[in-house]
């Protein structure tokens, strides 16, 4: 159940959206020893938008079958839209290099901002990370929750490393098979998703 969070995140999290894209500018931007307390910014904002959704909307679903079912489907289909939107703008993504990196404060804000002032953003995550608490038994919920994570530390310490180190050298064919993978990985747990809930009604 620890993978199946770990794989699971690391698909999420590693499409390109709002987020990722002011992470990689960051490790771009700026110097390894300023880019690090702007990455950790970042994940102890996505920790917290991730704990929120699992244990708020999470504990409700699971507490009521009849609700657990409609977001569980909804979630599913939900899940399967995100997938399919990853793959759809995967070819789009370029990295932009910058030679003026913004402040220490307004980056360690701007990563509250890029997680948190999304409402599309906030909606979803509730709704699909509450979907995922519903399907989950008393006794998964934690390696899950753990998996997950640890998946988003591993991609945002992984990431503020490699393009700091490599900074443009990387091709950009490197972050479309990213965006591929990841969204064939969520459309494939939005399905899983789905058939649980179908299972529920059988």
């Amino acid at each position: 159940m620890y993978l199946r969070g770990l794989l699971l995140s690391i698909a999420l999290v590693s499409s390109i959206g709002m987020q990722n894209l002011f992470l990689f500018n960051n490790a771009i931007n700026q110097k390894l020893s300023r880019a690090w307390p702007v990455t950790i910014m970042i994940w102890i904002a996505d920790t917290a938008l991730t704990l929120a959704a699992f244990f708020g909307m999470g504990a409700i679903i699971s507490s009521h079958e009849l609700f657990k079912l409609i977001i569980m489907f909804l979630g599913g289909l939900l899940v399967i839209w995100i997938g399919f939107g990853i793959l759809r703008s995967a070819a789009s993504f370029k990295l932009e290099s910058a030679n003026t990196p913004l402040p220490m404060k307004k980056s360690l804000v701007n990563a509250w901002v890029v997680t948190w002032a999304n409402p599309q953003a906030l909606i979803d995550t509730s709704l699909m990370f509450g979907a995922l608490r519903g399907s989950l038994t008393d006794s998964q919920v934690t390696p899950f929750i753990t998996g997950v994570i640890s998946a988003t530390a591993i991609w945002f310490f992984g990431i503020t490393l490699l393009l700091g180190l490599l900074k443009e050298r990387l091709p950009q064919k490197f972050l479309l098979w990213v965006n591929i993978l990841s969204g064939v990985v969520v459309m494939g747990y939005g399905c899983y998703l789905l058939w649980q809930a179908i299972m529920m009604v059988i």
